[in-house]
């Protein structure tokens, strides 16, 4: 079977009549969910882990936000050239590279130790190119897909966003047995077993792009649609990645949750975000990905804007967090059904610059809840300001679809935008 889809001669030879599994390679889109995920899984370690960071180098509530917000920030701008360097060489090769410089950092600081708050920076900073991975992942997957299946070519490889989960999960636990540099040695482990399995398993689609110069990569940010995408990504994103690298701190804050029951409560909020991805992807490709959109930002802006009155309860909260994970999580999937439709030709430098947005979304509300809880004494503050942007998100979707669907959407046969 592997063969036969290897010999195959790309996504644009294949009718929009075969099933999901034959109309692309089905190999390259299971490493490609495996890199992703557990590079994920390390890009948002630092959250779960806060509250013992914070406790053993003495960091305040506003270093302890920076600090879960670095990574995201450093992932969101590396995945510029990450998807340039994926355009370039391939997504393949670029991956792997990221990947290793990841293994490096994170032995480093198993071996060397992090004894101060600049180091956590430092690291944070390494761990950005796990973050990047996106900007390798889904280009890698998506071109092997025809258009009526992108959605959930797309959204089976973003839903390397579970690897927060497993974070969430095992890190507080591993981080009492062995300490919370142990944790980062250990991480190393899997992370160079799946590298292997990507390094046999992936493939670069035949569509790969010739290498262009580097000013036709930055062509697409004269493009306004670009522009509304990384938006639109920005809160979807994240929200999902910010809210993944800040609930455990939240839990333990606001309702004195010992770090490992912390975790569990994160894991269980950020699992419902990354299930739903593929979900997002396969309602968008029913019934388009502007309608699915829409739905997302109201739902999600309800949901934060009810967290931030304070739930009283544990299980409130709760409630409210999946509630909002699960918009976010859909609308991912959304956002990356309606990309390749557009920018085809691009979407390796589109998603880097897409998920740059997404990024630079989750590093703000990361950062804002941490600066609110330091300076408002609640970070709820900090929740309602992202409740706004997913309005403001929701009124641009708005003033677009009109365009959007008499333009270029009309020029794509057979798919819903």
């Amino acid at each position: 079977m592997m063969a036969s889809f290897a010999s195959s001669d790309g996504p644009s030879s294949r009718t929009g009549k075969a099933g999901f599994w034959q109309s692309g390679h089905w190999p390259t889109l299971v490493a490609a969910f495996l890199y992703f995920d557990l590079a994920f899984m390390v890009w948002v370690i630092l959250g779960p882990l806060a509250p013992l960071v914070a406790a053993d180098l003495g960091l305040n509530a506003a270093q302890k936000g920076f600090m879960v917000a670095v990574p995201t920030l450093a992932g969101a701008l590396l995945r510029i050239p990450m998807g340039f360097l994926g355009d370039r060489i391939g997504p393949k090769k670029t991956g792997a590279i990221g990947q290793v410089i990841v293994i490096a950092g994170l032995l480093a600081a198993w071996l060397l130790g992090v004894g101060s708050f600049s180091g956590t920076i430092a690291l944070g900073l390494v761990l950005g190119f796990a973050g990047a991975s996106f900007a390798v992942a889904l280009p890698l997957a998506s071109r092997w897909y025809p258009p009526e299946h992108q959605g959930k070519a797309m959204g089976v490889a973003g839903m390397g966003n579970s690897g927060t989960v497993i974070a969430s999960l095992f890190a507080p636990a591993l981080a009492v047995a062995v300490g919370w540099t142990g944790v980062l040695g250990l991480a190393c482990i899997p992370l160079a077993i799946v590298l292997a399995f990507y390094l046999a398993m992936a493939k670069d689609s035949p569509e790969q792009p010739a290498p262009m110069r580097l000013s036709a990569y930055l062509q697409p940010l004269g493009d306004r649609d670009a522009w509304w995408f990384m938006l639109f990504y920005g809160v979807t994103f994240g929200g999902f990645v910010g809210l993944a690298a800040s609930l455990s701190i939240y839990f333990v804050d606001q309702f004195g949750l010992t770090a490992v029951q912390a975790g569990y409560c994160a894991a269980g909020c950020v699992f419902a975000g990354s299930l739903v991805r593929p979900l997002g992807g396969a309602l968008a490709d029913r019934f388009g990905g502007i309608r699915t959109l829409t739905a997302v930002y109201a739902i999600a802006a309800g949901a934060l804007v009810a967290i931030s009155t304070g739930p009283a309860s544990l299980a409130l909260a709760l409630g409210l967090f999946v509630v909002a994970m699960l918009s976010f999580g859909t609308g991912n999937g959304a956002v990356f059904q309606l990309v390749p439709q557009r920018f085809r030709k691009e979407i390796g430098v589109m998603t880097g610059l897409v998920g740059c947005g997404g990024g630079i979304g989750g590093f703000f509300l990361a950062s804002s809840l941490g600066l609110a809880k330091q300076y408002a004494g609640s970070p709820q503050l900090g929740f309602l300001v992202f409740a706004a942007i997913a309005l403001i998100a929701l009124l641009g979707l708005t003033a677009v679809k009109s365009r959007w669907r008499t333009t270029w959407g009309a020029a794509v046969q057979g798919v819903r935008i």
